[in-house]
């Protein structure tokens, strides 16, 4: 199931883990910006007893 992940959208990635423990780590630019879009799970792996999702905005837009 969770090679099915990738590239859904965040709220659906949560959805189809039901109660699984996760870790969420945002990918980030490194200048400020705010995410555009939808919140995509990009990357996701299993470690020990949690799934961990690498989570992105589809863009940025850079803010001063």
């Amino acid at each position: 199931m969770l090679d099915e992940l990738p590239m859904t959208a965040l709220v659906e990635a949560r959805s189809m883990l039901g109660d699984r423990a996760i870790h969420l780590r945002m990918l980030l630019p490194p200048y400020p910006a705010l995410g555009c879009g939808i919140l995509r799970a990009l990357r996701v792996g299993e470690h020990d007893d949690r799934v961990e999702i690498v989570a992105g905005y589809e863009a940025y837009e850079r803010i001063e």
